[in-house]
């Protein structure tokens, strides 16, 4: 037969350690055919071990080991399956009068008997095996069970190191405990890559589950033939003999290790670790020893399976109690996105990691060490694609995320649980890169032996090639912590339907709240309108220009605007003073009083949207038929707060045209004579008298709160414009306003105080071309410009240094970008005299 190829590095996966071709030396070996007759083939060292000829292949067995222990070994086979573990035969005695312990086993058509010298003392390793099993029986953590072990082994069967070693999911092993000798370097927590060991060796870890080496610079005893008259070479998979592979034997002698022994260790089927002892010189075990060890190895994979099962079951008993308190918590919420921002951090006890994070409703919410805030989209339109409506993980974000890379340290694992069916709500886990978790447990000087392989086969060399290897991966997420993840997701996507259903609801509620608010503000908004034409309508006085009469009507408009703004933002509650003096400022002097009196007095939400609407319908009312109607009209408005707390208010026209009781009760009249009894459960009471309305109304004190500062006695004076200042003559303004007509008025009020309008855009296309081709010294900003919004001509104006203004008819300052949220709000309808003002403040203009 040729001679096999060197095994180097670069094939140690293809090496075929299972038909190796000889044996270690400490023993013997003997193939025979599948009954176990005839003698096939034997190790070289036979004749020295048993003293027999040394040409035994063809021979019968019993001419070799005698009647009795052939017929022994024979029925050890018929108790044993082909391709299992070996039958044992303790202190068989051959006819040389020497005594051996004999494994025997059945693989591949060949009957392989081992053999190895007898120790006298048989009980004393059962006892052991008996003895430590005894001692982790009664152990209920993974952890303690893990430290224990390797102190037991090591104080029993006087290794002088013992390791717990167990794989990752990529193949990657760690040592989780070690029992040492003294004067020995720590390999706690190292790490070593998967090629350590190969495939083929894990392979045979399954199938036998111990492996003893006796000797790490050994004198491997050839097996002949080494192929049989089929050309086949002997399998040696289940043989306690099998002679090691030389990088196995290099790796052990570049740590100087003399001796080893490997007790597999296996859970659910698969090889989650192994029992690795060391010894720094030879080292044999008898066959009882190594029984006993065996026993004991099997003994600790079954307990260590039933305490990962225990472990999952508490896990997910402490994740089902987590999502309980989540569900309690959140029954009593409206707001689900909040109750999941607020117990965010509560998540890391169900899935372990080192940050989470919340997409919900359009907001990112953090904890822990997580990917910076400008990578959300990323991470979002990802989610999207990804996750389909199920949990989805990665222990390598950056092989699936371009731009991942740049964050690997605080985040290469991700695990992303959907919160709703459509792609729109996440909740995302995130580990860290492995090697920056990692601690190095030795003496980073430590120098090992080399050898003709060079020194990477050390432990030290191992771990900087892992290094590199797992670069921007993290600890992969468990098929436990998947399930968990599954878990939350059906219990999170349970209480977003519920809510969705109380959300249903209330919708329905707020549909009948909307139709009685449109009829109000269909009403609301045709009073708004006779308001305005009966301003339009009245005929200027004697002596004033019609440049005089638009100024009057400007602001009185104005004024009109600032009332409605004063009823929008009344849902918190306010003082009545001043929602009696937004109601009624459109409509003082020129001939006209209003008088008002009372204390300060404060209306919560539901009384102050209520009064709104009272005092709006009975001021407009006024103006249009009462005594606000016409010059020499008078109205009294006086308020003031009984013992018991109730609110009184008197409202007392007179002056005006003579009165008559409506003809029909419209909404409006309704609004008045029932708003307060039923809405306030107070009175209410109108009285049409020809000389003017008397109008009283009295609301519980529940409604109300007495301020400390006293409102006392004023006066409406009619609302005045001033001049505008001409002291911006010919700066260059742009607006941007998509309402032509209030565009063009806009443009003639900046016309009339000297300033230049560089141009009018409607859309942002349109001002974006404006400002990047034109010098401007300031902007007039509309904020919303019908389905956009000017957020980005706001920031193009703020990168080159423009001072701008917005511009809106919302009454609370409508949808501002929030990096612009300091900049000036000037209100619709526009006044001539704020406009120019601030134009004058923002470029730094003196008012004279």
């Amino acid at each position: 037969m040729n001679a096999p190829s060197r095994v180097d590095l670069t094939n140690c996966d293809r090496e075929p350690i299972h038909i190796p071709g000889s044996i270690q030396s400490h023993g013997c070996l003997i193939a025979c055919d599948a009954s176990a007759i005839t003698i096939r083939r034997h190790s070289r060292n036979l004749d020295d071990m048993l003293g027999t000829v040394s040409d035994c292949n063809g021979r019968n067995l019993a001419e070799v080991l005698g009647q009795e222990v052939a017929h022994s070994v024979r029925n050890a086979l018929a108790r044993t399956q082909e391709g299992s573990r070996a039958a044992l035969l303790f202190g068989q005695t051959l006819p040389s009068g020497r005594r051996f312990d004999v494994s025997v086993h059945r693989f591949k058509g060949a009957a392989i008997v081992e053999l190895e010298p007898a120790d006298d003392a048989i009980a004393p390793p059962l006892e052991l095996a008996r003895a430590m099993i005894g001692r982790i029986a009664a152990i209920e953590t993974v952890d303690r069970l893990i430290r224990d072990t390797a102190r037991l082994i090591q104080g029993m069967l006087h290794y002088d190191r013992v390791m717990i070693y167990s794989f990752g999911a990529d193949g990657a092993g760690k040592v989780l405990s070690e029992a040492k000798r003294g004067d020995l370097e720590s390999f706690l927590g190292q790490y070593f890559p998967a090629s350590d060991i190969p495939q083929q060796a894990r392979a045979l870890y399954l199938k036998n589950t111990i492996r003893i080496i006796s000797n790490s610079n050994p004198q491997p005893v050839p097996v002949e033939p080494v192929l049989d008259a089929s050309g086949e070479p002997l399998d040696l998979s289940f043989a306690h003999l099998r002679s090691v592979s030389p990088i196995h034997c290099e790796y052990l002698r570049n740590m100087g290790v003399g001796a080893s022994m490997s007790i597999s260790i296996i859970v659910e089927g698969q090889l989650w670790g192994l029992i690795a002892c060391h010894h720094y010189s030879q080292r044999t075990l008898t066959m009882a020893e190594r029984v006993a060890a065996e026993m004991f190895g099997q003994f600790f994979s079954l307990h260590l399976e039933a305490l990962h099962r225990k472990q999952t079951l508490d896990a997910a008993t402490r994740a089902r109690a987590l999502l309980d308190r989540f569900l309690q918590a959140s029954s009593g919420s409206r707001d689900f996105g909040q109750i999941l921002r607020e117990r965010l951090p509560e998540f890391q006890e169900l899935i372990a990691s080192d940050g989470q994070a919340l997409w919900i409703d359009g907001k990112w919410t953090t904890s822990g060490t997580v990917p910076p805030a400008a990578a959300s989209a990323s991470l979002v339109r990802f989610a999207e694609a990804a996750t389909e409506g199920r949990v989805w993980a990665t222990h390598q974000l950056s092989a699936v995320l371009p731009g991942a890379e740049e964050y690997a340290p605080d985040a290469s694992g991700m695990l992303i649980i959907p919160l709703s069916q459509r792609p729109r709500d996440y909740m995302f886990f995130f580990r860290k890169e492995l090697v920056h978790t990692l601690d190095w447990a030795g003496n980073p000087d430590k120098v090992y032996e080399t050898g003709p392989m060079g020194d990477r086969l050390t432990p030290r060399k191992s771990f900087a090639i892992w290094k590199e290897t797992v670069r921007q991966q993290s600890a992969p997420w468990t098929a436990s912590e998947r399930q968990f993840a599954e878990a939350t997701r059906a219990a999170l996507v349970e209480v977003a339907l519920r809510h969705s259903e109380l959300l249903a609801d209330e919708r329905n509620k707020a549909e009948l709240r909307q139709r009685m608010l449109n009829e109000e503000l269909n009403h609301r908004v045709k009073n708004i309108l006779a308001v305005i034409k009966s301003l339009v309508s009245q005929p200027s006085e004697s002596g004033h220009s019609l440049e005089d009469y638009v100024q009057s009507l400007r602001g009185r408009i104005q004024a009109l605007s600032h009332a409605h703004d004063q009823v929008i933002r009344g849902d918190g509650g306010g003082g009545l003073a001043e929602l009696v003096r937004a109601e009624l400022s459109p409509y003082g002097g020129e001939g006209r009083t209003v008088e008002l009196s009372g204390p300060a007095v404060w209306l919560n939400a539901q009384a102050f949207s209520v009064m709104a609407l009272v005092l709006h319908e009975l001021s407009t009312n006024a103006a249009k038929y009462g005594a606000l109607s016409r010059s020499g009209g008078r109205l009294k408005v006086a308020w003031s707060v009984a013992e018991t707390g109730s609110l009184h208010l008197d409202w007392v026209e007179s002056g005006g045209p003579p009165v008559r009781p409506p003809s029909r009760r419209g909404f409006g009249t309704v609004l008045i004579d029932r708003s307060v009894p039923f809405d306030l459960g107070g009175d209410s009471h109108v009285a049409y008298n020809p000389d003017g309305v008397v109008a009283k109304f009295r609301v519980p004190g529940r409604f109300v709160s007495v301020e400390r500062a006293s409102a006392g006695k004023s006066m409406l004076e009619a609302p005045t414009v001033a001049e505008p200042v001409h002291a911006v003559a010919g700066r260059r303004v742009l607006i941007v306003e998509d309402q032509m007509l209030i565009a063009l008025d806009l443009e003639q009020m900046l016309t009339d105080a000297g300033i230049e309008v560089v141009a009018t855009a409607p859309s942002v296309r349109e001002a974006l071309s404006v400002v990047q081709k034109q010098p401007i010294d300031a902007a007039i900003l509309d904020v919303n410009l019908g389905a956009e919004n000017s957020a980005d001509v706001a920031d193009a104006l703020a990168e080159r240094g423009i001072p701008f203004l917005f511009a809106t008819g919302y009454g609370d300052g409508g949808a501002l970008p929030e990096q612009h949220a300091a900049v000036t709000v000037v209100r619709k309808p526009y006044e001539a005299a704020a406009i120019v003002q601030q134009l004058q403040r923002l470029l730094g203009t003196n008012i004279s």
